[in-house]
């Protein structure tokens, strides 16, 4: 069996001839990102980044005899993936309004908005733990940082599910072929 070919029983359907799946394509403004290219999922890249990257100087100032220069780094970083997942929300809320009610696009997309609230209160409850304690790493607000990290990874696996299994704000097949077709 061709392990690009949908399973056995799957329906299939084209993006362009199945309404509710048009409508998950198209995005509800120009600031969502033009048709076939969306904004949310560059969006993501910075809390992402952010985040991951505030975790190494978490490992780094643990590990170090002077913790302080990589509490300020990681402080910082978690700031930065709080102000990009705002921004990166925004987008994610505007795609997702486009998700019919009902389907199961629609709830894979609500467990993938709970999970991403729920890392920024995680990390927002880390960062008041830092505060508290500017000159190390405290364990509490790392294993915060972790938890909410692991979340993440979770959801960006839905994310993918959402785009790349069933197209949400991807291009239908007839756009897609056009890049197939030779000239």
């Amino acid at each position: 069996m061709d392990a690009a070919a949908p399973g056995p029983g799957a329906a299939v359907h084209s993006g362009a001839s199945f309404p509710a799946m048009r409508a998950a394509k198209v995005p509800r403004s120009l600031v969502a990102g033009p048709y076939g290219h969306p904004f949310h999922p560059v969006a993501v890249t910075i809390p992402i980044g952010a985040w991951s990257s505030s975790l190494v100087f978490d490992l780094l100032g643990l590990a170090a005899d002077d913790p302080r220069s990589f509490a300020a780094g990681s402080r910082r970083l978690i700031v930065i993936g709080l102000v990009g997942a705002v921004g990166a929300s925004v987008l994610g809320l505007m795609d997702m309004s486009r998700i019919p009610k009902g389907t199961p696009a629609r709830r894979t997309a609500l467990v993938h908005l709970a999970l991403n609230v729920t890392a920024m209160v995680l990390f927002t409850l880390s960062l008041v733990a830092r505060m508290l304690d500017l000159a190390r790493v405290p364990m509490v607000a790392f294993l915060l940082s972790l938890i909410a990290s692991s979340g993440l990874g979770v959801s960006g696996w839905l994310g993918g599910k959402l785009a790349y299994r069933w197209g949400v704000r991807v291009a239908d097949e007839n756009t897609q072929r056009e890049g197939f077709e030779k000239t």
